[in-house]
């Protein structure tokens, strides 16, 4: 836009039409980094969301394991009593 407006504007008013061009791209700039980092830290927000409950359910899923192997050793050695103490 400043180069189709430069041509038309005096010489002496042209320095104050950049300057003031350049502050209107500076302004935009600044509102367009803010937005920009609004929308990086809710896509933080939502990834560390996301990495929580998976890792939750990791969690979960390994005890639920752990409670398995443990009912099967006990059922086991319940076993190898009842050989040890039947008389057989």
């Amino acid at each position: 836009r400043i180069n189709q407006d430069l041509p038309n504007i005096p010489t002496d008013e042209k320095t104050a039409a950049i300057m003031q061009w350049m502050d209107s791209v500076i302004d935009k700039m600044d509102h367009y980094k803010a937005a920009h980092h609004r929308y990086v830290k809710e896509g933080v927000t939502l990834l560390e969301l996301a990495l929580w409950k998976a890792k939750l359910a990791e969690k979960e899923e390994n005890s639920a394991e752990g409670r398995t192997k443990k009912v099967k050793l006990d059922a086991e050695s319940v076993r190898k009593e009842k050989r040890i103490t039947c008389g057989a």
